[in-house]
């Protein structure tokens, strides 16, 4: 079984409002699309928090601010891999530029991300710890 772990992040703006990703369905047939939050694997050899930085400024061109916090982990198990997948919290800044990834963006409240639809159930399930 192969082990990976990815870093997610809840990047809040200056008015209070939280990043969420619309996933391109092109690029990820198997996932389809969906909306997230900004994140991918890490690279072994390099800590998670600049994991999460390298992350956030490939998918959407912007910058974390300060320390971002922990706020769940979850384990994702699927035939043959494990995905250990840790989220934070934090601060972004600049002006959102998505990659091919993704396919739209929105600014939004906690629970207005709850309510999207169709969204990443275990972004879903964080939710429902910290909201």
């Amino acid at each position: 079984m192969e082990l990976q772990v990815g870093v997610k992040i809840l990047l809040k703006n200056r008015e209070g409002e939280y990043l969420t990703l619309l996933r391109s369905a092109i690029k990820y047939p198997e996932a389809g699309e969906q909306w997230e939050i900004v994140g991918g694997r890490i690279d072994p050899g390099t800590d998670l928090i600049t994991n999460l930085k390298r992350e956030v400024l490939e998918e959407t061109g912007l910058e974390i601010i300060g320390k971002p916090k922990l706020v769940d982990a979850q384990d994702i198990l699927k035939p043959n891999r494990h995905i250990v997948r840790l989220t934070y919290i934090g601060e972004g800044d600049g002006e959102v530029k998505i990659s091919d990834e993704h396919t739209d963006f929105k600014w939004l409240s906690l629970e207005e991300i709850s309510k999207l639809e169709p969204i990443d159930k275990f972004l879903k399930d964080t939710l429902s710890k910290i909201n």
